[in-house]
């Protein structure tokens, strides 16, 4: 009687799992690299229109400081600010191995020690659900427990269809092997926004291509028949701004005689004095503050949440907004290769913030909601997956759920 018993808890058990498998919603997590707030509004987005009339739709998407592509896919997919992930600009020295991270090099990029803060996908994947990326920072470190089930290492010339059918044939897969999220990267608002500026066609012509994307991930899910159980989420991590050669500061001159490294440059640097000088530089700094502000790292304003790490150089200057912080170097460079858009700035100045768009089952209808913070959206993911997320991150759930049905 005690083993018929058994038998029958095990069979209601595995009835139970078998239905939670079913009930696994699937998620389409796309970035469109530099798509700011207010493209949405030049009349050229028809899919994103439908979105805003089926979903939700964010006035804006707030990423964090600084503004940069790499600190925040980081803390999109964490849910932690830059200081507590590890990846606090585009490229940054470790002083006390000497050692340098760029999102430029791909040994770099694949080196778990960098990444500090614990990925949606490995959260998922832990607890049982399959995940993929085609293309996201961070999605390609070597450590096996870290990456995603299926991943691709990043092409930046790979063709924009190719990239939503290989997402297709993930989703072909017979059911067991299947991803249940996915993340997907496009990078022409980025692109072009820096080149050209946010005002200009050749941006306008980024805009309407990536939404014509979004129409073609429409379209193939149709094709697939998980159009209606699947949830897709559109973010970006930053937004862009104009910049012009004639709103520069020349830190590097201004700086002329004292010993000290550098990092970064454009709408932010920091800097790491000799020991001996670390006064000296903040003094010859804050005496000629126009244009930026300059604060000890532990005096950073706490909005900016970028203090609690020790990578972070000891000093922190931040440009005004529209305006660079160049050397000698930079400025030369500039003049081979002028851009004409950046970001990086304040986040919270409005040129920077993104977009955050989503439809699908687990989204209310035609929602229209305010600002919504990019480290939030890490909890979202795990309550609609209904599982654990990592203590540790700084984003927030109850910030964010009302967006959803449930």
């Amino acid at each position: 009687m005690r083993r018929i018993f058994k038998s029958f808890l095990l069979i209601i058990l595995l009835s139970f799992s078998g239905l939670q498998a079913a009930s696994r919603p699937y998620v389409i997590l796309i970035s469109f690299d530099g798509f700011r707030w207010d493209y949405v509004d030049r009349g050229i987005t028809p899919n994103f229109d439908y979105i805003r009339e089926h979903g939700v739709s964010a006035k804006s998407l707030r990423p964090c400081f600084p503004s940069k592509t790499f600190p925040n896919h980081i803390s999109i997919i964490t849910g932690m600010y830059p200081e507590h992930h590890g990846i606090i600009s585009n490229g940054f020295r470790d002083y006390f191995t000497n050692t340098y991270y760029s999102f430029t090099d791909s040994n770099a990029v694949k080196n778990a020690r960098w990444y500090k803060g614990e990925a949606f996908w490995e959260t998922a994947e832990r607890q049982g659900i399959k995940t993929a990326s085609y293309f996201w920072p961070g999605s390609e470190v070597l450590l096996e427990y870290r990456h995603p089930s299926y991943y691709y290492k990043y092409v930046h010339l790979k063709p924009y269809r190719e990239r939503v059918d290989g997402v297709m044939e993930w989703l072909k897969l017979p059911y067991d092997k299947r991803p249940h999220f996915i993340t997907s990267y496009f990078d022409a608002t980025d692109t072009y926004g820096h080149k050209y500026g946010p005002d200009s066609k050749e941006t306008d012509f980024a805009i309407a291509q990536l939404d014509s994307i979004l129409g073609y991930y429409f379209e193939e899910l149709k094709k697939i028949n998980l159009i209606d159980s699947t949830d897709i989420i559109v973010v970006s991590d930053h937004g862009m701004t104009n910049v012009s050669d004639e709103k520069t500061v020349n830190l590097e001159a201004i700086l002329e005689g004292l010993k000290y490294k550098q990092n970064d440059n454009g709408p932010f640097m920091m800097i790491e004095p000799a020991d001996t000088n670390l006064n000296d530089i903040y003094t010859r700094l804050k005496t000629n503050e126009n244009h930026y502000k300059v604060y000890k790292r532990e005096d950073v304003p706490g909005y900016f949440h970028f203090s609690d790490n020790p990578l972070i150089s000891r000093l922190v200057i931040i440009a005004e907004n529209g305006w660079s912080l160049e050397t000698n170097k930079s400025i030369e460079s500039h003049k081979k290769y002028s851009s004409k858009g950046n970001h990086g700035y304040d986040n919270y100045w409005m040129d920077m913030n993104g977009i955050f768009y989503a439809v699908g089952p687990d989204f209310r209808n035609n929602y229209r909601v305010g600002t919504i913070d990019n480290i939030d959206i890490y909890p979202l993911l795990c309550k609609i997956f209904n599982i654990l997320p990592n203590p540790l991150i700084d984003g927030r759930l109850d910030r964010i759920e009302y967006i959803l049905k449930r």
